[in-house]
């Protein structure tokens, strides 16, 4: 305050000295005063107090915005982890299908069933025709 009073009193002061480096001199201290005098009622109590709601605001913004980059990694990491699932489950199909079609081929099934006793017919099969019938 003794700066600011001081400022006043060489601004309205007629003994102002007609020197030009004086004349600079003043300028200077009135410039950084009123610079100060600018910031210091930006950042009193009662403007912070009124503008607690925008930061708050802020602060929920911020939360908001780090869930939502855990979330996105969250999910990227369970697309990938289904997807190599998928892939596995895949192979396994194309494998299992494989496998069956080479245990449909007929020379597999004859010798899948030789051990109960089964054999290939040689001969054409035989059409059977009911007797009772008129």
């Amino acid at each position: 305050m003794k700066e600011e009073d001081q400022i006043t009193e060489v601004a309205t002061d007629e003994s102002v000295p007609k020197d030009k480096k004086a004349v600079k001199a003043a300028a200077k201290g009135t410039a950084a005063a009123s610079a100060r005098m600018r910031w210091r009622p930006g950042l009193s109590y009662q403007w912070i107090m009124k503008n607690i709601p925008f930061f708050l605001f802020l602060a929920a913004l911020a939360v908001i915005y780090i869930y939502n980059g855990h979330y996105a990694d969250k999910v990227v990491r369970d697309i990938n982890r289904t997807n190599k699932e998928l892939k596995e489950l895949q192979y396994e199909y194309k494998t299992l299908k494989s496998e069956v079609m080479f245990r449909s081929k007929q020379s597999e099934l004859a010798k899948a069933v030789e051990p109960f006793g089964l054999k290939e017919l040689t001969l054409p099969p035989v059409v059977l025709v009911d007797s009772i019938q008129k």
